[in-house]
């Protein structure tokens, strides 16, 4: 690497010529600074493309970075200037064209323009001088681009520290932006068009999110999904929160958001509803955790809050749906676990099924008389009577929060 231990520029011994020629061609600074100005913008299409930097700002940098360079070139006629001064416009300018986004290629390449300029002034003022020594111009043809060489190298470590500064400062302000969407901040209109520029996305929906299970420095989940959501039509952006990740996908067809998430994730997921712009992503991403919540432990699913609104329900009142487990199911957590297990498939399916017996005995892989006989001990255990219909909706949320809430006695 270029920057890896910065090389020392070799010691060319001063000589009247170099140095004369140096101190003439210092004293054209101004001018050399006005063509060279117009050689980058005329030759670097980087900065016209750019425009991000503007005229004065670049006349300034190419004046200061000609005369550290020159300054640089008469060193060993004992000018004073020390190695690390002289390299302080190139870190000026590394900084400040990260600062401004213009790509390092093109910074370095306005450096090797004014390399260029600098050697024709050179070998301009020996022409006009009548100092043209051939040996003593080879020497400083190669102190000129080593000098050049150095300072292009101390440009891009500035650059490289300030971008590596300007990306933390981004990924910071990117994240206080999304914890303020996802805590509602985006009510303020204000707010949500800040956001949408710092995020990437419009203020206005229709939006999902996605929450789901990552393990820490997970950074390959968010781009696989990004593509793939890409590649069905779907934009979407991620951004991961202590073990979660969390997206926001501009779509309203959740099925086909949905089918994204299921063909590719790994680990439990949970997916909203359709909100209508960021001023709601904040319902959204709660619904979505809720629907992450109703995974059950060990599951590999990635639920939709649209398709568990019960167990959504139940999730959010735990006493309630606590209170409705030992109603309808208490007795039956004194029975032994293997049976309690059986009898509760049973129930399940039977209820599934609409109380279909032989539908139940092809469900849970038994004869139908065996169905009967375990309904008739669930009736004689519970002192509840199947028949009764009205009973069948407290049964299934029951059984429904048996699986959701934390392990307990029918686990």
């Amino acid at each position: 690497m270029l920057f890896h231990g910065m090389p020392e520029l070799p010691h060319l011994v001063g000589t009247r010529t170099a140095t004369s020629l140096v101190a003439d061609v210092l004293a054209r600074v101004p001018e050399l600074t006005d063509a060279l100005v117009d050689i980058i913008v005329d030759q670097n299409p980087g900065y016209r493309r750019a425009n991000v930097v503007p005229r004065d700002d670049l006349w300034q940098s190419c004046h200061d970075n000609l005369t550290r360079v020159l300054q640089l070139v008469s060193r060993a006629a004992g000018d004073g200037t020390s190695d690390d001064d002289a390299y302080d416009a190139a870190r000026a300018t590394g900084r400040l064209r990260a600062e401004q986004r213009m790509p390092l290629d093109d910074v370095l390449r306005s450096f090797r323009l004014g390399g260029r300029l600098v050697w024709e002034a050179l070998i301009n003022q020996a022409r006009a001088d009548e100092r043209a020594d051939p040996d003593e111009l080879l020497d400083l043809a190669s102190w000129v681009w080593a000098v050049v060489d150095t300072t292009s190298a101390q440009v891009a470590i500035a650059y490289h520290a300030a971008e590596r500064s300007l990306v933390r400062v981004d990924e910071q302000r990117r994240a206080t932006l999304w914890e303020g969407v996802l805590h509602g901040r985006a009510k303020d209109p204000a707010f949500a068009h800040q956001a949408a520029r710092g995020i990437g996305v419009p203020v206005d929906g229709p939006y999902a999110v996605a929450v789901l299970d990552v393990e820490p420095g997970d950074d390959r989940t968010a781009s696989v999904l990004e593509c793939r959501l890409a590649e069905a039509g779907m934009v979407s952006v991620w951004q991961v929160r202590a073990h979660t990740l969390v997206g926001l996908v501009g779509s309203q067809d959740l099925a086909a958001v949905l089918a994204v998430l299921r063909a590719n994730l790994l680990s439990p997921a949970g997916l909203s509803m359709t909100v209508q712009g960021l001023a709601e992503v904040d319902v959204a991403y709660r619904q979505a955790v809720l629907a992450r919540s109703t995974v059950p432990p060990g599951a590999l699913e990635v639920a939709a809050l649209a398709e568990r609104l019960p167990e959504a329900l139940l999730l959010n009142s735990p006493d309630l749906a606590e209170a409705l487990i030992h109603r309808r199911l208490g007795p039956l957590l004194k029975v032994p676990l293997a049976e309690r297990r059986l009898l509760l498939d049973t129930l399940n399916a039977w209820l599934a099924t609409g109380g279909s017996i032989n539908q139940t005995a092809t469900t849970v892989h038994c004869h139908r008389n065996t169905v009967i006989n375990r309904l008739r001990r669930i009736e004689l255990i519970t002192e509840l009577d199947l028949a009764d219909t009205a009973a069948h909706l407290e049964l299934a949320l029951a059984l429904r929060a048996s699986w959701l809430l934390p392990p307990g006695p029918l686990a």
